[in-house]
């Protein structure tokens, strides 16, 4: 990826020695060799800080659209998942399309350091990608790793190389050369499990939340000026669960929030510190939609609504969704 990194690097210097642009939005490290950052670049000197390798995993949509409050132009580079998030902002009128240039770059697959550690390798001071091998350099010696055994889950279920907008592309066509992995059979399995089996998975993996707020901050489906989150009146403010009640209503209600907009970015997995399967939850409203309503991807070239937005004659009645889940409650 370091023929993009330059290109990156070559467009945003261009764009802002030619004041086309206010901000530029690209990555920076974060400190670590592993820990590619979004960074927000207003002058030459600070895009000599651009970098963009296979850490470089977070989507740059929700940041394009806070900063545009403080900017008058903006230029943001996106992966093709990412246009996903990027055209739905455009098309809820959150982000305005002629405030935001927009680049098309190709990816060969993003790593999660956290599959690193999962596999035991700790004290990590180095990471080199090498074509489709990984050279990691750690305090107790060297390892090599096949770069698709350690990718973010989004990469794994990697939606391909077509953008659904782009300015200018930069970079080679993305070719996919992992296995395609489909998010839906780990669902199944869970799903087939006896309702309090299940219902134990979603408490345990809940459980965990800390209530940092992380994922709601990335999602770039949550752009409420004002969060029920956030409002101090409400119990929900609380940074802490003290029930087991509370553990779940959060993010049942913000799931509940972004149904129908989540383009399944998979940003709020890729935050979260403590390894929630958020990305199952949110896949589980999708599925709903798609089965209830018909197929639909959000942020995708279509010009339609969401389901959830639309009434149409032949929508699913109540009792339907009623039966629907008296049969959900019988497995």
């Amino acid at each position: 990826m370091q023929k993009i990194a330059a290109l990156i690097k070559q467009e945003a210097i261009q764009l802002l020695t030619e004041q086309s642009v206010s901000a530029v939005l690209a990555w920076s490290n974060g400190g670590a060799a592993y820990e590619g950052v979004p960074t927000v670049f207003h002058t030459v000197q600070e895009c000599e800080n651009i970098i963009y390798d296979e850490f470089c995993g977070a989507n740059l949509s929700k940041l394009a659209f806070k900063q545009l409050k403080f900017e008058t132009k903006i230029a943001v580079f996106l992966r093709p998942c990412d246009t996903y998030s990027m055209r739905e902002l455009i098309k809820e009128h959150r982000v305005d399309r002629e405030k935001v240039i927009i680049y098309g770059i190709s990816c060969s697959g993003m790593v999660d350091v956290r599959m690193l550690k999962l596999r035991g390798i700790k004290g990590i001071t180095d990471i080199t990608a090498i074509d489709d091998k990984l050279e990691v350099t750690t305090m107790y010696g060297s390892k090599t790793i096949d770069k698709q055994d350690v990718l973010l889950a989004k990469c794994m279920a990697c939606k391909g190389p077509e953008y659904m907008l782009a300015d200018k592309t930069l970079g080679e066509p993305m070719v996919v050369k992992h296995p395609p992995f489909n998010p839906l059979q780990a669902l199944e399995k869970i799903e087939a499990l006896p309702v309090k089996e299940r219902f134990a998975f979603w408490q345990q993996e809940l459980s965990k939340c800390i209530r940092c707020n992380a994922c709601k901050d990335v999602c770039p489906a949550c752009t409420c000026e004002q969060c029920i989150f956030d409002n101090k009146k409400e119990p929900f403010a609380t940074k802490a669960n003290a029930t087991s009640a509370e553990e779940q209503v959060y993010h049942i209600i913000r799931a509940y929030h972004v149904a129908g907009r989540c383009t399944g970015c998979g940003e709020c997995e890729r935050v979260c510190p403590q390894g929630i399967k958020l990305g199952l939850l949110n896949l589980h409203f999708m599925r709903d939609i798609n089965e209830l309503y018909g197929p639909y991807q959000a942020g995708d070239k279509s010009d339609a609504p969401s389901p959830l937005l639309t009434y149409q004659l032949n929508d699913v009645e109540s009792t339907v969704l009623e039966q629907r889940r008296e049969s959900h409650a019988k497995d």
